[in-house]
């Protein structure tokens, strides 16, 4: 029998934890550990072009599935992916990033090694990605499986990333098998600021004449969905930040649209804005999320919840978990009954007159033909840029899924991103929404998509180059630029076998057509949409404004 070893230990504990899928790119410190991989019977190993798409497939697989996780190698692999690590990090997403070194002989005698910086310090790329995960361990033959605990349990519990160097022969050296799970999380909240924070909210919502909800993506990190959605029964007008879509149902009554400070719709913002009492709950602003912090909420007026505490005005409740907070929010409007349900949504969206199918595409029509062929059990990655802000304006599916990334906005992070998520939840239909600049930067990925049978159907933007920066700066100016390709001629050549399709619209009726074509597809769909170099979704119109605004303050 052959002896069970600290990576089988690694391997196990992430099984447990429902990891069901390792992505990364093999190097010489991570060979024999892989081998423990292929012989897994629950993990499967998911080779990818590069490390940096391998870390944003990390990520999509752990914002559909709890946790994800990324192997590399030491140096090169590991430096490749931490930009994406970082992006992890940034939006509270936990990925394990699992490093393989050199032997423990190699780095006590300080020999230069390949991928080293070749000063014989093999501490270098440890204490850089410590600044971007929550726990960080160089793994040791004898409390191997204590620091893998640790790490796992930190991942887990704070959803961040962590860190994990295995030199090689750590990796093969003798473990135990885990005798007990590992722990649950410590439960966060005390009872008798639990009940200090109920007497508040009745205290509040008594004199209160109106009350709202404004959601976002802290929420579904923290896996309070459920009782956020408790507080919603109750019908209250509510809204969304961009980047919390679809922790509410956007085709409830109550629902007022998506928030974005001063670019708000009208409806929306004085739904909010004017509340005589707004629970926030699990608000993180950012500038590209808020019209660059045009936010005008009275924080006297405010219920803000946060992950592990809330604030009512100046009181401070601690400790405090989001989901007890929004249950003891739901428990005192019971007894209010429907004192603050809306029943007709102001800013419900006008009808539009359709378009002749001959139509020319634009950004407008583009994003309204996508909306119009999501479905229930669609999962929507949309790049940042015109994808991300052209699908702000309309309403989606209550079964929909849209994920995209405004606060670290790495473009190209979809594209792998959705090969992670498709895996995560093969039950689901992956849509990606992409611009040609974003696309070109983690194209190779495609390859893997199509190696893996995901049937993905991709809406890559053509217009030239990377729109909103031009918005921003430099409408005409060559460093917007970017080189043309024929996207579909690009699919046939990652798919010789013919299993995907690709075709290039610029018609209203063409760009129908091929979506129509692509939902009953069994392999995957790339659609080139053809608009305007220099057209451009309102919402991002008014935030490219901004952002331009902002960029010129001293």
């Amino acid at each position: 029998m052959s002896t069970y070893t600290v990576a089988d230990y690694l391997l196990d504990r992430l099984a447990e934890s429902g990891v069901r899928h390792l992505f990364g790119v093999p190097g010489d410190f991570t060979l024999a550990f892989l081998d423990h991989v292929e012989r897994h019977p629950l993990i499967e190993w998911v080779g990818c072009a590069n490390e940096l798409g391998a870390g944003y497939a990390a990520d999509g697989y752990a914002r559909m599935h709890g946790l994800g996780a990324l192997s590399t190698t030491f140096g090169v692999g590991e430096l490749s992916a931490i930009s994406a690590v970082a992006g992890s990090y940034a939006e509270h997403v936990p990925v394990l990033h699992v490093v393989g070194a050199p032997t423990t002989a190699v780095q006590a005698a300080g020999r230069a090694s390949h991928h080293s910086l070749g000063d014989g310090d093999f501490g270098h790329f440890a204490r850089m990605t410590a600044e971007v995960t929550a726990a960080q361990e160089v793994l040791s033959a004898t409390d191997a499986t204590v620091q893998i605990d640790r790490v796992l349990t930190v991942v887990r519990h704070r959803r961040l990333p962590g860190y994990l160097l295995i030199p090689a022969d750590v990796s093969e050296a003798p473990a135990e098998p885990p005798a007990a799970p590992l722990p649950a999380a410590d439960v966060v909240t005390d009872p008798g600021v639990l009940a200090r924070f109920r007497d508040a909210i009745a205290a509040r919502l008594e004199v209160a004449d109106s009350a709202a909800v404004l959601a976002d993506i802290l929420v579904a990190r923290l896996g309070a969905e459920s009782a956020l959605h408790h507080v919603l029964a109750h019908g209250l007008p509510h809204a969304s930040l961009l980047w919390g879509r679809r922790v509410v149902d956007e085709t409830a009554p109550g629902y007022l649209g998506s928030y974005l400070g001063a670019a708000s719709a009208p409806g929306v913002r004085e739904g909010i804005e004017n509340a005589d009492l707004l629970v926030m709950a699990g608000v993180q602003f950012t500038d590209l999320t808020s019209g660059f912090f045009s936010q005008h909420i009275d924080p006297a007026r405010t219920v803000d919840i946060r992950g592990e505490h809330a604030r009512i005005g100046d009181d401070d409740f601690r400790p405090l978990a989001m989901s007890d907070a929004l249950d003891a929010v739901a428990a005192v409007l019971e007894t209010h009954r429907d004192r603050f349900r809306l029943d007709v949504t102001p800013s419900a969206p006008i009808p539009r007159e359709p378009l002749e199918a001959g139509t020319p595409l634009s950004q407008s029509a583009l994003w309204h033909e996508v909306a119009a062929f999501l479905r229930d059990g669609d999962t929507v990655l949309a790049d940042q840029g015109t994808s991300f802000y052209g699908m702000a304006g309309e309403r989606l599916p209550h079964g929909v899924v849209f994920g995209g990334q405004p606060l670290w906005a790495a473009i190209g992070f979809t594209l792998p991103a959705i090969l992670g998520a498709a895996l995560a939840r093969p039950e689901r239909r992956p849509v990606l929404l992409i611009g040609d600049g974003a696309a070109q930067l983690t194209i190779a990925e495609l390859g893997t998509l199509v190696r893996h049978g995901i049937p993905a159907v991709i809406v890559v933007v053509d217009n030239a180059g990377y729109t909103v920066e031009r918005v921003i700066h430099g409408l005409h100016e060559q460093y917007n630029d970017i080189a043309t390709w024929d996207w579909t001629a690009l699919l046939a050549a990652m798919d010789p076998t013919g299993t995907s399709t690709g075709v290039r619209v610029d018609t209203v009726g063409a760009l129908s057509d091929a979506l129509a074509t692509a939902r009953t597809a069994t392999g995957l769909t790339l659609v080139q949409a053809v608009v305007p170099s220099d057209d451009v979704p309102p919402v991002l119109a008014d935030l490219a404004a901004a952002a331009a605004s902002a960029n010129r303050r001293s």
